[in-house]
């Protein structure tokens, strides 16, 4: 268990973790965006809709566009839904992932991403046979304000591979939460 810190930073983004809070949560993949995109830059409305759409475009080696590696990454996800957190949705893309979530009292959101990170990091740079950062250092989260921004943005997560133009219909696409609203 572990406590959660509330307002912090790890010296890039600022995070807010508090238990039962729902979260808006993106990490990505070390080499997802080129190097000129890489540097800190202040999280803004529209710096974020601009890296968001710099990911959709699919920069870096794509690793979680491998069935196995997006299996592992989807899986971790689920492992621990109810009991250290409770997954409203999430969508893994070649290079990033969306998860919307909420931290169960006594665990904290950083230790959450820390855990999915760290596990699958290893295991996916052991099956691509290769050493090295896997995910980019930090993660930026955004807790929803209420409930119609809650439903935007879980809208938003489950079609992001159809606005990347990646499938047809988010229910297509095999590694979101998505294809199990499917009617």
């Amino acid at each position: 268990m572990s406590s959660p810190k509330g307002w912090h930073s790890r010296g890039y983004l600022p995070h807010f973790d508090s238990p039962e809070t729902v979260q808006f949560i993106t990490f990505r993949l070390a080499d997802s965006l080129p190097p000129a995109l890489r540097q800190p830059t202040p999280q803004t409305d529209e710096t974020m809709t601009a890296l968001d759409g710099e990911l959709d475009r699919g920069w870096g080696a794509c690793s979680l566009g491998q069935p196995t590696i997006a299996a592992l990454v989807q899986d971790a996800l689920l492992h621990f839904d109810g009991a250290r957190y409770r997954l409203l949705s999430w969508c893994l893309m070649p290079n990033h992932v969306h998860v919307v979530a909420e931290a169960i009292e006594g665990h904290s959101l950083s230790k959450i991403v820390q855990s999915w990170k760290s596990f699958t990091a290893r295991r996916a740079n052991a099956e691509l046979n290769r050493t090295g950062a896997f995910w980019h250092p930090d993660y930026f989260d955004r807790f929803m304000r209420h409930e119609a921004h809650l439903h935007r943005t879980i809208e938003y997560v489950e079609s992001n591979p159809v606005k990347a133009g990646l499938c047809t219909e988010a229910s297509e696409w095999l590694w979101s939460s998505a294809r199990l609203r499917k009617p």
